[in-house]
């Protein structure tokens, strides 16, 4: 996130099980017929059950996605910088965000993983919708992020960062939640935590990445000076997928199948939050 200088099924398959009968001259003469088991029942003659069309587990559901930054904000100094106020402090509208040591931009890397959490959080069954449509824009400010989540009202929200901590030894994840400012975003601060705390277990179990070992404890950061969370009235985190700047973890941001982990991560913590 930092900014560079000047990112079972349960099959119902019935399974036919062959049973034992009596030959074509059935019992024997002065024999009793023997009882029938269950086993030997002959099948019913009622139809068999379809299994149920595939589940919907977020219909009615409402997430926003928030790519972090923007692939043109670095084009655009004077309008990225402009002061904004996040109730607690003035920040810059946005920044660059950081990248890679071979240049792979947190934006791109963040408008990749939004995509693609997008697609999985609808199949099952969400209304998704991103702060941002591209990756060649700028902005928008993080006051208009907030924005897009409080009007739409929605029952998740969450920013989609990496860190580029300059000291390689530095790695892993974490996830920045707010604190209580006197402000709009006071009343869903209990939420929140319980949304940072779903999402850090899932992503953890579906990338294996670690958490972070030098910014918060157990990966989660409760922050005051964040304007995307300080002006939410939705229950909302940002989340630090790791340091770009880390060999181990940029190879694996750069990488596309691993994007898809981490989407499909986030997309399960984000589905267990509101599943609860």
């Amino acid at each position: 996130m930092r900014a560079l200088p000047a990112t079972v099924l349960a099959v119902c398959g019935l399974i036919a099980s062959a049973c034992g009968g009596t030959g074509s001259g059935g019992a024997a003469a002065g024999q009793a017929a023997p009882a029938t088991t269950a086993a030997q029942s002959p099948p019913s003659s009622a139809p068999a059950k379809q299994a149920p069309p595939d589940a919907k587990p977020l219909e009615g559901k409402v997430i926003v996605i928030d790519p972090g930054h923007n692939g043109a904000n670095y084009r655009h100094p004077a309008e990225i910088n402009r002061k904004v106020n996040v109730l607690t402090k003035w920040k810059e509208c946005d920044t660059t965000g950081t990248a890679t040591n071979s240049g792979y931009s947190e934006a791109a890397f963040t408008w990749d993983v939004s995509q693609r959490m997008t697609k999985i959080l609808e199949r099952r069954g969400a209304t998704v919708k991103l702060t941002r449509t591209s990756n060649n824009g700028v902005g928008p400010c993080i006051t208009e992020r907030a924005a897009i989540g409080n009007k739409a009202r929605a029952d998740a929200a969450i920013s989609v960062h990496a860190d580029g901590s300059d000291n390689t030894r530095h790695r892993g994840f974490h996830v920045i939640m707010p604190e209580k400012i006197n402000g709009p975003v006071d009343k869903v601060v209990g939420a929140s935590s319980k949304l940072g705390i779903a999402v850090r277990d899932a992503y953890r179990k579906g990338t294996g990445i670690p958490y972070s070992n030098y910014i918060g404890k157990n990966a989660l950061d409760y922050r005051n000076d964040i304007g995307g969370l300080n002006l939410s009235t939705v229950p909302k985190v940002l989340f630090e997928s790791g340091n770009m700047r880390n060999p181990g973890e940029a190879a694996k941001f750069e990488d596309p199948k691993f994007r898809q982990k981490i989407a499909l991560a986030l997309a399960n913590g984000l589905q267990h939050y509101l599943e609860a």
